[in-house]
């Protein structure tokens, strides 16, 4: 097990006197854990924080969109009815 641990997180290896890994620090595992799970939920938040902005974004421009192709009818409309 300490090997394994050892290629994830050396600190949290406890090695014998030829410096092989010989016992996990259990006792600093939650600490590191907790850690790293609060560096993950910033990250989420962040990712979701550039998501909605992007949503945002989409929403503008499909707004900008309808209201373009909303134009482009009914200037088509004008010039058929203007041109028969």
């Amino acid at each position: 097990m300490a090997e394994d641990v050892q290629k994830v997180n050396p600190d949290l290896v406890v090695r014998d006197k030829e410096g092989k890994p010989y016992s996990v620090r259990y006792d600093q595992v939650n600490a590191m854990l907790l850690n790293e799970f609060l560096k993950e939920h910033k990250r989420v938040l962040a990712l979701e924080s550039q998501l909605t902005a992007a949503a945002e974004v989409v929403r503008t421009q499909a707004v900008r969109t309808a209201e373009s192709e909303q134009r482009n009818g009914i200037e088509q409309t004008r010039a058929a009815s203007c041109g028969s």
